[in-house]
């Protein structure tokens, strides 16, 4: 199983649009991509000195092909319209992790 971690540092102005947005849009358009079958939304337990909070988008695929399809066909205009909305107020960065 492959697990797309996203990690993103929110600032505190946006903070309540951003939960909200994730939860209604955003997460549900990734999942109707059909690649996914399963995902959490967590939010790190530490303080940080600027006030923002950081939040990890875990989304759960059978492959690593899967993976690439996601990557080939949906990412960029997900990423999009995240970086639309958000610009330099929620900053990702991603990783793929495999189970071993």
């Amino acid at each position: 199983m492959i697990l797309y971690n996203i990690t993103i540092n929110v600032t505190p102005d946006i903070e309540e649009d951003f939960l909200s947005w994730m939860r209604s849009t955003h997460i549900p358009e990734v999942l109707e991509t059909g690649i996914f079958h399963d995902h959490k939304f967590l939010r790190l337990l530490h303080e940080s000195e600027d006030g923002s909070t950081n939040y990890c988008i875990q989304y759960f695929t059978h492959s690593m092909e899967q993976m690439m399809e996601y990557e080939k066909k949906h990412a960029a205009l997900l990423r999009a319209k995240t970086q639309e909305r958000y610009r330099d107020k929620a900053v990702a960065f991603r990783t793929l992790l495999e189970t071993i």
